[in-house]
């Protein structure tokens, strides 16, 4: 029998990235490849680009390289970029990136693994030529539903593996393979965005907003909680559209509570919402159904009205913090975070003491905070009243100070409240670490618990929040959920 192909998927960027290699993942294995953690034992190493901004851009590149550097002393026979910044970039990238064996966009996807053995082979496999995926889906979002079987949706795969491949009970398996043991999974909601940032450049390489079918939601909800996950987080470029295009803009509200409760889920995540966007119903269902978090991942990007609308956003300072005044009244522990961007073209000085006066009234949890840069494609990028980068990385400077001591004042107004905390490691030098409802993964902090006994990865404890460090809280659990935890482990 010959020796099994191996592929490593190395994925940079956000969530719905890590959601995609999964993807490419489940199409891998049901084909036969062997998926392994370490490039330097796969046959092909397969980088999973971010194409938002130039940060990112540069951690893709240097991925990629270093992935290329192990050819040679150790298995890795050839390098291929997918992802945003592939798709992005096509031909430009490839040219520019020899050291890449293949430049593969999102509709090489359904066949990545002929793309693949092509490549590995010796062949050569044409980067493709972007074009603007806004185009690819009618402008009506009623009439995409129809058009979208014959678009490439990266995360929306069918939810059928071959056969052989599904489990023989329980949920259908979705195309997707896990690649690590976490308790926490994201779940694609939907694709695309139709807002037009002028400083964003997501809409033209994601394509138009096209929501899942609740359906495959749940199914695939269903198919993580027999794996073994206890928490999804729900994403897409804005979840506060989903179901317009099925014809109920509320739906999102109707999809919670059904997620909830799905057996083995213990908390449901929504990320990536719009201010503009938010409803009465959505604040409701968010701050008062079980096991759904009260966590508002509100994406306002600034607060002084006129960068707002060079931005081609709405709202202010009063209204958004009107809208945080809605939520805590609701639910007064409810997490919120959000991004902003400093040294937008034509922000004065006057306009950066406007978001300084939001981010101190806000209580925000956690800060995002980005200096403006040019991106290709943009509006943003034809405007002529551009800061000059050193009043750009002053600005930035100053505001991340400023969120820094923000958030870690935040957190310590939650001493004393209860926190329930899903335990996501246990290390002997390390400790007991996990999340409450108000921290994302990876970017709002963490929880530490002072003690350990009986915990394991995956187990939710209610603890005392009893001290801070920064932003992230220290905890003494509580003896009654401590007892209650180890009785639900047997």
């Amino acid at each position: 029998m010959p020796e099994r192909r191996t592929v490593a998927l190395v994925t940079l960027g956000c969530a719905r990235n890590e959601v995609d290699s999964e993807e490419l993942a489940g199409r891998l294995e049901a084909d036969g490849w062997q998926l392994v953690e370490d490039a330097t034992d796969a046959d092909v190493a397969v980088v999973n680009t971010c194409g938002f901004v130039e940060a990112a851009k540069k951690d893709s590149v240097d991925a990629l390289l270093e992935a290329n550097d192990l050819k040679g002393h150790g298995r890795t026979q050839a390098v291929v970029a997918v992802g945003c910044m592939a798709e992005r970039y096509g031909k430009e990238l490839a040219e520019a990136l020899p050291e890449a064996d293949g430049v593969l966009g999102f509709d090489d996807y359904s066949d990545i693994s002929d793309r693949l053995q092509t490549i590995l082979s010796g062949g050569i496999h044409a980067a493709h030529t972007p074009r603007d995926r806004r185009k690819l889906l009618p402008i009506s979002p009623a009439a995409r539903q129809e058009s979208a079987a014959a678009v490439a949706l990266p995360g929306h795969g069918p939810a059928d593996l071959p056969q052989g491949v599904a489990p023989a009970s329980g949920p259908r398996a979705p195309l997707r393979r896990r690649l690590d043991g976490s308790p926490v999974a994201s779940v694609k909601l939907a694709s695309g965005c139709d807002r037009r940032c002028s400083f964003c450049a997501i809409p033209s390489f994601r394509g138009s907003f096209i929501s899942r079918r609740p359906s495959d939601v749940l199914n695939e909800t269903r198919w993580l909680a027999e794996q073994g996950v206890k928490e999804i987080m729900l994403v897409s470029e804005n979840n506060t559209s989903y179901g317009k295009d099925l014809g109920d803009i509320r739906l999102l509200e109707s999809l919670l509570p059904e997620l909830a409760e799905v057996d083995g889920i213990e908390r449901v995540r929504v990320s990536y919402l719009q201010p503009a966007e938010m409803r009465p119903g959505l604040i409701d269902v968010l701050t008062s159904t079980p096991k759904v978090a009260p966590y508002f991942d509100l994406s306002f990007q600034h607060s002084a009205p006129d960068v707002l609308r060079a931005m081609r956003r709405f709202g202010d300072t009063d209204r958004f913090l009107e809208l945080l005044d809605t939520i805590r009244n609701k639910a007064p522990e409810a997490g919120v975070r959000s991004n902003f961007i400093v040294g937008f073209p034509g922000e004065s000085e006057a306009d950066l003491a406007e978001l300084e006066r939001f981010l101190n009234g806000a209580r925000l949890d956690a800060i995002g905070v980005f200096g403006y840069s040019d991106e290709e494609g943009t509006e943003a990028a034809t405007y002529d009243d551009k800061l000059d980068p050193d009043v750009v990385a002053e600005r930035l400077a100053h505001i991340s100070r400023l969120a820094e001591e923000l958030v870690s004042q935040r957190a310590e107004e939650r001493v004393g409240s209860t926190v329930r905390v899903l335990v996501e490691s246990v290390d002997e030098e390390e400790g007991v670490h996990g999340r409450g409802a108000h921290q994302a993964p990876e970017t709002d902090g963490q929880v530490l618990l002072t003690s350990g006994a009986g915990l394991s990865v995956g187990r939710m404890v209610e603890a005392k929040v009893v001290g801070t460090e920064g932003v992230d809280l220290v905890a003494e659990p509580l003896t009654g959920s401590l007892a209650c935890s180890e009785e639900a482990g047997r």
